[in-house]
This record gives C-alpha cells, sequence and structure tokens, in this order.
C-alpha cells in the first residue's frame, strides 16, 4: 500500500458504517489524488444470481449526472438521420454501418439508441453488442420514436446499472467536484432505486453492504 493510500486508509474507521453525510465529507479526505476521481457506489445484494427472477436492472437519471457525458449513437433510418443528428448523437448509423459493425465487431461509442422499426435490423449484430450492454433495449428506454428524449436523457445522467455474476452492483454517482450536497443527492437516488429494485422473491436483508468511495480511494460503508 502507497504511504497515499494508507494515509487516506486510516481516516476510516475499518468496521464502522457511516451517515450519508459523514460519507460524502470523507470522499473528500480521502481522495488524495490530483485530478477530479470519479465516485462510486458499490452495492452487495441479497440475491440469488442463478435465478433469472432475481436479476436486478434499472434506469434512474441521476440529478446531476456522473460527470461524464456518454458517447452516443443512434441506429436509424435515412428519414429519421437529422433528427438523430439535432438530438446530439455522436454516431448516426444505418444499415450500412450496421453491416460494417457485424463485419469487423468494432464499436467507438458507449450506449446505442435505435426506433423500433431499426430493431430487426440489429438483429445482426446482436452478438456483437449484446455481451457489451450495449443492445438497445426497450427495458432500458434505448428503443422508442423520441429520439430527442432518449439521446438528451443519456447525455444528462441517465444510468442502467445491474448486478453483476456475484450480486453486486457498480455504479458511478459523479465526481470529487461535485461536492457534498450534489453527491449525496446522486446517491440518494441511487439507493432509492436500489430498494424499489427488490426482487419479490429475495429473501432476508436485500442491501447487504454499501460501500462508496472516489477513484484511488479506500471504501467507505455507509447506512443504507
Amino acid at each position: 500500500m502507497s504511504k497515499r493510500m494508507a494515509a487516506s486508509s486510516a481516516k476510516v474507521e475499518k468496521n464502522k458504517v457511516y451517515s450519508l453525510d459523514e460519507a460524502v465529507k470523507l470522499l473528500a479526505e480521502t481522495s488524495g489524488v490530483k485530478f477530479d476521481a470519479t465516485v462510486e457506489l458499490h452495492a452487495n445484494l441479497g440475491i440469488n444470481t442463478k435465478k433469472t427472477e432475481q436479476q436486478v436492472r434499472a434506469t434512474i437519471v441521476l440529478p446531476h449526472g456522473t460527470g461524464k457525458t456518454k458517447t452516443v449513437a443512434a441506429f436509424v433510418s435515412p428519414e429519421k438521420e437529422k433528427e438523430a443528428k439535432e438530438a446530439g448523437a455522436d454516431f448516426v448509423y444505418g444499415e450500412e454501418e450496421i453491416k460494417k459493425i457485424k463485419d469487423t465487431g468494432k464499436i467507438a461509442f458507449e450506449v446505442a439508441v435505435t426506433t423500433p422499426d431499426m430493431m430487426p435490423k440489429l438483429a445482426g449484430v446482436a452478438r456483437v453488442l449484446g455481451p457489451k450492454g450495449l443492445m438497445p433495449n426497450p427495458k432500458s428506454d434505448t428503443v422508442g420514436t423520441n429520439l430527442k428524449k432518449m439521446i438528451a436523457d443519456l447525455k444528462t445522467g441517465k444510468v442502467t446499472f445491474k448486478n453483476d455474476d456475484g450480486g453486486n452492483v457498480h455504479q458511478a454517482v459523479g465526481k470529487i467536484s461535485f461536492g457534498e450536497q450534489k453527491l449525496k443527492e446522486n446517491i440518494g437516488v441511487l439507493l432509492d432505486a436500489l430498494r424499489k429494485a427488490k426482487p419479490a422473491t429475495a429473501k432476508g436483508t436485500f442491501l447487504k453492504n454499501v460501500t462508496v468511495c472516489s477513484a484511488m480511494g479506500p471504501s467507505i460503508k455507509i447506512s443504507a
């Protein structure tokens, strides 16, 4: 452990569960890096990941965003290209680009949206986009007719979280530069969404362990 990390870790009591107010204050005190560190929340959930009905996935809009603007690709028909560009899509793709992705497996975007009529055409690249979590899906509000709203939401703070194979959710909730109030509001929205996402068949404690940390900073356990 580096001297910087040791000094930061010393400020956090190992077995203490902090209130959200206490935790966000500690985030700034324990960051210790020269860049504007990303703040993340990590939650261990009381679910059985082998059961399909206990998979946790939800889409929320963080009131202050994550501090990072996503690169958005819009898969649209020719008559929708202008609308997609004006809505702020970084890439506007049609059938020709879909074929290129299928042939090369290369992508240059972080999230994709599309209209319902294009979904059958995207089936050909599902094997490329699916494993990367980039396949548009009505459940994550990335398939629809209102391109302007879908793209604007993604640019200003819409995120989709889901559990991993270990029953954990990892989500960026902002930057150290946001300050205590904005971080508290973002974390609060995420915690509320996690509680609401509890599967009906999940028994016992759902939010088993929740921590927040800054990039290269120590974990701070919070009450949830």
